[in-house]
């Protein structure tokens, strides 16, 4: 195989949250072919335009080495080919590994003798090598690890997220092979300025990258119980959570709607496993489902309130502020708050949306609602403040109220503004 990672032609397949970010590091070392099957997403790139929001246009276009294309037959000019499309989960929260598997058969059809497959996306333990390197063998007509090798370094990319960038988050890395374990730890150290972690083999890399968001799913779902129990008492869940944090061990998560492409994803990837081998996971499922069932109780904790303060539910004018699954990006991939909005929908709340991060066509073809622009002040009987954008901490808390009616709620989920000044607290 190839010894040298300066023998390295690299190619990146998919250019979404992941792929680009490492095109753009990799192209300051090196040429690099970045190709996607979205014409539309090649067009904007090659204008410098990322509708995520997560690169400028001057990153873009600075990037010379790095070729942006939808073409298939320019990654015959690759031999090391990186693997970055979503692992997402279908309607019955089963891995839906089809853009995976369609990845592998595009690159199979270019697999040369000595080349280097690696994957970064998110699967289950035993996912690469059991599922991927068959279809690669197919297409390529070659032998795994023995005409052709796979790597597999799990992104850790956070979108939103300027200070824990791609070069500065320590990276695992495995191969299939002692040499293809080092040839891909080395093209990684080109880059990432914070070091790797070599993992003793691909399942420990695969089983590590999903049991991260596992770790964070199943702390925030104690914190959200946690929530439900103190709202029923009485008592203020930030008091309480800067009261215990006092303690120098206390893990500092908050509670809150757990969406996205990893958090509310990955654990479905482990569980699957599991049970295929005829283990039923108990903690990590209760944890998603308490972390599922976040939208619903937040929906019905503000129509009870509207209740109490004698607003008539149907056709309250609702204004959701948030629609991302976290602060200050633009990704609105499984996020929580969409079933807040179905809940609130089902009691036939008239809904309206606003989020300065989320592209408008996205939300439409979401909602089936048209996002608003400009918000009107003495409008609204209830507002949902669902994600913590900076845009809304400078909006401040005057103007929320000015948006309201006089008989109001506002349900703070994110602790952006006092508990004096709103009416609801997760």
């Amino acid at each position: 195989m190839i010894n040298e990672t300066k023998d390295l032609k690299l190619a990146i397949v998919g250019l979404g949250y992941v792929g680009l970010p490492l095109g753009l590091e990799f192209a300051k070392k090196r040429k690099v072919i970045g190709f996607d099957i979205d014409e539309k997403r090649i067009e904007e790139l090659k204008s410098g335009i990322d509708k995520n929001l997560e690169s400028t246009e001057q990153e873009i276009q600075f990037a010379k080495q790095l070729n942006f294309t939808n073409n298939q037959d320019e990654l015959r000019y690759a031999n090391c080919y990186i693997i970055t499309v979503p692992t997402p989960i279908d309607v019955r929260k089963k891995p839906n590994l089809k853009p995976l598997l369609t990845a592998s058969e595009i690159v199979g059809k270019f697999l040369k003798k000595e080349d280097l497959v690696i994957y970064e996306s998110t699967v289950y333990p035993g996912c690469i090598e059991d599922v991927c390197v068959p279809i690669l063998e197919k297409f390529s007509k070659l032998k795994f690890n023995q005409d052709f090798f796979c790597g597999y370094s799990p992104e850790r990319i956070n979108p939103g997220d300027k200070k824990h960038t791609i070069s500065n988050i320590i990276k695992i890395t495995s191969g299939s092979t002692k040499e293809a374990a080092n040839l891909v730890d080395n093209l990684y150290n080109e880059i990432i300025t914070a070091g790797t972690h070599r993992a003793s083999s691909i399942k420990v890399a695969e089983s590590a990258k999903v049991i991260e968001n596992t770790q964070r799913d199943l702390n925030i779902a104690l914190i959200n119980e946690l929530s439900i129990i103190f709202n029923k008492l009485d008592i203020d869940t930030q008091d309480v959570l800067e009261a215990a944090g006092s303690k120098w061990n206390f893990l500092p998560f908050r509670p809150g709607l757990v969406g996205g492409h990893c958090i509310g994803v990955d654990p479905y990837y482990l569980t699957h496993k599991s049970e295929s081998i005829g283990y039923y996971p108990k903690i990590i499922l209760a944890g998603r489902k308490i972390n599922d069932d976040m939208g619903e109780y937040v929906a019905s904790k503000l129509v009870k309130k509207l209740k109490k303060k004698n607003i008539e539910v149907e056709g309250a004018k609702i204004l959701i502020m948030g629609l991302t699954f976290k602060e200050n990006c633009a990704d609105m991939r499984n996020s929580g708050v969409e079933k807040v909005i179905q809940k609130l929908q089902e009691y036939k709340c008239d809904i309206d949306l606003y989020d300065p991060w989320a592209e408008k066509e996205e939300i439409f073809k979401t909602y089936k609602i048209y996002p608003q622009i400009e918000l009107r002040q003495n409008t609204y009987d209830g507002i949902v403040i669902s994600v913590a954008h900076e845009e809304f901490k400078k909006i401040g808390i005057n103007t929320i109220l000015n948006l309201c009616n006089k008989n109001h709620v506002i349900y703070d989920l994110k602790y952006l503004f006092s508990k004096d000044q709103t009416d609801l607290r997760l």
